[in-house]
């Protein structure tokens, strides 16, 4: 019995050996308790280039890179695999010839009948070629990643560049027209008129595509979304016509949210205008409220839905990028979606969209729910505030400067000019200023730089900021700052530095 038992004993450890020995895909060795090599098969003469007279003996550290010698990398290997009973990494090691290969290497303890540590199992495989091919995979999505976005950039630059042309010729022409000194006092003010509403509508471009980037400046009001939607429910029948059926569906006790009304009513606008030109022969249009509440928090949802044309996938998924549009050249800028995206987005919220060829589309737009009293309305003045005092203007841009300094002037107040925020610092260290009025972005020293550099050299002197970005760019800034935003006017100006100097429009 006990012949058999150590003769099934010898076949095992020959079928061991056997199978070791065939194995090529993997280097198969032995390490003694101290990291000494104690074994070594053919797959491991295959990878390391040594044979086993050359390297039964001598340390397992060789294999290593010198900074992973120096770094004590194989020593803490082996303390790894003693205390947690495994080590296991990918890294580089050195084969004979001194060129490097990417293994993944796995290291087990042997421990004797009393447990003692008797030495090490090691199991190494080339994985070089794998890691190459992944690294090439990776090259080709970040080379795909980026063509992608110049192909992007360069149909939003397009975009803009074709929206500004159209409103630059309106204005240039106007321009050249009003020159003319035998120009009939009706034809004067209808040129006047187109500059005004095509600037306008430049400001409300800007506007879109800072809604899309999220920065555009928001002013929140507490809000009933189904007031709001009632009260716009006429100005959606006047733009929509006759032939677009709208249906308000509103929840009861709806949650109170906190919008930008302004931005609200263009969003609202631009979905309802773009379910007109899915609808060409009719349909209905449907606006519907409710309260959500899901893992990310409450929220308040406005669904619109259409009956018309919907959308295939591939439309769908683009249909928030800037300046992408299904529409006839002239009959849509690509910018509805993108403002809605944005400002939900901006407003803490997020918005949707679903559609189906030939059934329609729905879109719904997410705003968080807060636990605030509703914003009551205000009226506001429509002239310029008018004042007095002395500015100190800070504006790089030598066009515009120039444009400011003349609306202060027009409003009643001195003015002091400076190109940058370093010229403002010396000029008010030697003269007197009620107020300063600077841009936000300039070079070196920005207008919220300057801001700060004000409140603690001149405690109380008002600083009123110009930007065409968000209000978030001046958070936490020292001082009492007044924010205004570009484009601005003489009634906008006015009324920024009435605030900031505490005078109130009689």
């Amino acid at each position: 019995m006990a012949d058999h038992s150590r003769f099934q004993s010898h076949v095992g450890e020959q079928r061991f050996e056997l199978l070791v020995n065939a194995v090529t895909d993997y280097a198969l060795y032995m390490l003694d308790a101290e990291g000494y090599v104690a074994t070594w098969n053919p797959g491991a003469r295959r990878f390391k280039g040594y044979e086993p007279e050359e390297i039964i003996g001598r340390h397992f550290s060789q294999f290593f890179t010198d900074e992973d010698r120096a770094a004590g990398v194989p020593q803490r290997a082996l303390k790894t695999a003693a205390t947690e009973g495994k080590f296991e990494c990918e890294g580089w090691r050195v084969r004979k010839d001194g060129t490097r290969m990417w293994v993944h290497a796995v290291i087990d303890p042997i421990r004797g009948d009393e447990g003692e540590l008797i030495g090490f199992a090691k199991i190494t495989r080339d994985i070089t070629e794998r890691r190459n091919a992944h690294i090439e995979l990776e090259e080709a999505r970040a080379a795909l990643f980026q063509s992608q976005k110049l192909q992007a950039l360069g149909e939003l630059t397009g975009g803009i560049a074709h929206d500004f042309n159209n409103l630059m010729t309106v204005i240039r022409g106007s321009a050249d027209l009003l020159r003319r000194d035998d120009l009939p006092e009706e034809k004067r003010r209808r040129y006047l008129d187109a500059i005004v509403e095509t600037a306008d509508r430049a400001s409300t471009l800007t506007g879109q595509l800072l809604a899309f980037s999220r920065r555009q400046k928001l002013n929140p009001e507490v809000a009933d979304l189904n007031m709001r939607l009632d009260a716009f429910g006429d100005v959606l029948e006047r733009t929509l016509g006759s032939r677009i059926a709208v249906t308000l569906d509103l929840a009861p006790s709806l949650w109170m949210t906190e919008v930008d009304p302004t931005q609200l009513e263009t969003a609202l606008l631009n979905a309802a205008i773009n379910a007109r030109d899915a609808m060409p022969d009719g349909g209905s249009l449907t606006f519907r409220t409710c309260n959500a509440s899901e893992a990310e928090g409450d929220f308040v949802c406005i669904e619109i839905t259409d009956t018309g044309e919907g959308m295939p996938e591939e439309v769908l998924g683009r249909v928030f990028e800037p300046f992408f549009t299904t529409k006839p050249v002239g009959k849509g800028t690509g910018l509805g979606l993108s403002q809605i995206h944005g400002f939900a987005a901006q407003s803490g919220g997020r918005s949707e969209i679903h559609s189906v060829p030939g059934e329609g589309t729905s879109l719904r737009i997410f705003l968080p729910r807060v636990e605030k009293e509703m914003t009551p309305a205000t009226s506001e003045s429509h002239r310029p505030t008018r004042g007095e005092g002395r500015v100190l203007l800070v504006e790089d841009n030598d066009h515009v400067r120039d444009f400011a300094e003349h609306l202060l002037a027009d409003l009643g107040y001195e003015v002091l000019s400076a190109a940058s925020g370093e010229e403002a610092l010396a000029l008010l260290e030697k003269e007197r200023v009620d107020v300063v009025f600077s841009d936000v972005v300039m070079p070196e020293l920005s207008g919220l730089g300057l801001a700060r550099i004000v409140a603690e050299r001149y405690p109380g002197l008002p600083v009123v900021l110009a930007t065409g970005y968000s209000e978030e760019i001046v958070e936490g800034a020292a001082g009492e700052l007044e924010i205004l935003s570009k484009p601005y006017g003489a009634e906008t100006l006015g009324a920024a530095l009435a605030r900031a100097l505490g005078v109130r429009d009689e």
